[in-house]
C-alpha cells in the first residue's frame, strides 16, 4: 500500500458486463462528481473497452491516481480471466500499465468485486461481499484487508456448471424473478455455511431484484457505494484515520 498525500484525487472506474462506472474520489473515499456510466462496448475486447472508457473520462476534473475494478480474475493488474466480457483476447493483458499509459496517471486494477468490497465494509471480523450482475462475483475481507481473490463463480452449484450459470443475468432472464430469488436464498444458506461470516454485503444490478427477508448480518449496498473502494486502493493502513475511507466511516 502506498502512502497518500494531502489532497489526492482519485479516478475510481467499475467495468462491468453491461457498463462502465467512473468518478473522481478523494482520499476519503467522498465523492467529488456524480458517478457516470455508458455501456460496456461489443465485442468487450481490450481495445473497445479502453476506448470506452477514456470516452467516459474525457471531461472529468483531474486526477492524480487510477483505481479499477475488473469482472474476472486480476494479477498484479494483468487480466486473467473475463468470464462475462466474452472475449479470450483478455488472457495476460496487462490493463494496468496500458491505462496508466493511456491516461496518464499510476493505476492500480483489482477484481471489481474485491474493489467494491472495499468500499463497503465496516472492517470488523470477516466480511463478505458478493455482486449479483452479469456473473456472480465475490470478495472476502479480515478486518478491512482483502483476503486472497477466489474465483468463486466458477464452482458448481447444484446440476450448473457455475455459480455464474445458476444466478447470473442470463438465468434471472430465463428462468424469471421468483424462481431466481429460490435460488439465491439456496446460495446464500450455502454461503452462510461455508464462509462463516460476521457480515455479507450484497451488491449490483440485480440485488433491487431479491424479494425475500435478508439476515440481520446482511445488507444490499448501491454501486455508488462500492465504486468508492478505488480511494483504499491507495490509503496507507498505517496512515492516520482522517485518511482511511474504512475507518472514517465508523466516526
Amino acid at each position: 500500500m502506498k502512502s497518500t498525500p494531502p489532497q489526492l484525487k482519485i479516478l475510481s472506474i467499475d467495468i462491468g458486463g453491461s457498463h462502465i462506472k467512473a468518478t473522481i474520489l478523494n482520499q476519503k473515499g467522498e465523492l467529488q462528481k456524480d458517478y457516470e456510466k455508458v455501456p460496456t462496448p461489443m465485442p468487450s475486447t481490450p481495445e473497445n473497452l479502453i476506448k470506452a472508457t477514456k470516452g467516459l473520462v474525457k471531461n472529468f476534473p483531474g486526477y492524480d491516481k487510477i483505481s479499477v475494478g475488473f469482472p474476472g480474475y486480476v494479477k498484479n493488474g494483468v487480466i486473467k480471466t473475463a468470464p462475462n466480457l466474452g472475449t479470450d483476447q483478455w488472457k495476460d493483458f496487462d490493463l494496468q500499465a496500458k491505462l496508466k499509459e493511456e491516461l496518464g496517471q499510476d493505476a492500480q486494477v483489482v477484481n471489481d468485486a474485491d474493489m467494491q468490497g472495499l468500499g463497503v465494509v465496516n472492517g470488523k471480523g470477516l466480511e463478505l461481499v458478493v455482486t449479483l450482475g452479469t456473473g456472480f462475483g465475490t470478495a472476502m475481507l479480515l478486518n478491512g484487508n482483502l483476503l486472497p481473490h477466489l474465483e468463486f463463480s466458477h464452482q458448481p452449484f447444484g446440476k450448473s456448471k457455475s455459480y455464474d450459470k445458476y444466478i447470473g443475468e442470463a438465468a434471472l432472464e430465463k428462468e424469471g424473478n421468483k424462481k431466481w430469488n429460490k435460488r439465491m436464498q439456496k446460495v446464500f444458506e450455502v454461503l452462510k455455511t461455508v464462509f462463516n461470516y460476521d457480515y455479507l454485503y450484497i451488491g449490483g444490478g440485480n440485488s433491487d431484484k431479491l424479494t425475500f427477508k435478508l439476515d440481520k448480518n446482511m445488507k444490499i449496498v448501491s454501486n455508488a457505494d462500492g465504486i468508492k473502494g478505488g480511494a483504499r486502493l491507495w490509503v496507507n493502513d498505517n496512515a492516520p484515520e482522517t485518511i482511511n475511507p474504512i475507518k472514517a466511516q465508523k466516526k
